[in-house]
């Protein structure tokens, strides 16, 4: 916690409240249901909350924003940004059922009023977001034909509607691949710990 206090100061006390609760919940329902590594749990807020939050640090989503999240395996990066932003509705969608339950008393033991959780593949949606967030579900290029559909084309950010993707490593041959302009910012220039050295978010606008 004090490392996320410590890059986001202004978080309100129900925000605090619902980001302290994340270990005990995590801790308890992957004992059940094993979405995050023995290794990651103990890393919970460096790896997980706080990479996540790291598209907090590139936009800040406006009041009636709707976002996608893509693969969410235990709820990341939805369920941290779902706290930061409690007037944006989050839309989690992950193919495999036991995940989905993770995310979904996760998000009730928050009382996330935000979230809905819902077992589906991103092609199989109709509905249309602002933004669609993932973490390094794959390559760059499969995932937005996945999901370019589900963009709308109302843009209403500084940032054009499109995808914000968290991954790590030298992206420059999967950025020629995918054959559009992107925007990259380095998570390395908010966060100084040796684990956002290569870490970025990408992102791709589609509206």
């Amino acid at each position: 916690m004090e490392q996320l206090l410590h890059y986001f100061p202004d978080l309100t006390a129900t925000q605090r409240q619902q980001l302290a609760q994340m270990d005990e919940a995590y801790r308890f329902w992957n004992a059940q249901i094993n979405v995050i590594s023995r290794q990651d749990i103990d890393t919970l807020y460096e790896r997980h909350i706080l990479h996540s939050l790291g598209i907090a640090k590139v936009i800040r989503f406006k009041p009636g924003t709707t976002v996608l999240d893509v693969g969410t395996g235990g709820g990341f990066p939805g369920i941290p940004l779902a706290v930061m932003f409690p007037e944006v509705q989050f839309h989690l969608v992950d193919s495999i059922g036991k995940k989905i339950k993770v995310v979904q008393e996760v998000t009730q033991a928050l009382q996330l009023n935000n979230v809905r959780a819902e077992q589906v593949r991103a092609e199989k949606l109709n509905d249309t977001y602002e933004f669609v967030v993932s973490r390094a579900v794959t390559r760059l290029k499969p995932f937005v034909g996945w999901v370019r559909q589900s963009i709308s084309r109302n843009s209403f950010h500084d940032l054009k509607n499109g995808v914000l993707y968290l991954k790590g490593g030298d992206l420059t041959e999967e950025i020629e691949e995918l054959g559009r302009k992107v925007n990259t910012y380095e998570l390395s220039d908010y966060f100084s710990e040796d684990f956002f050295a290569t870490k970025k978010v990408v992102h791709v606008p589609l509206a």
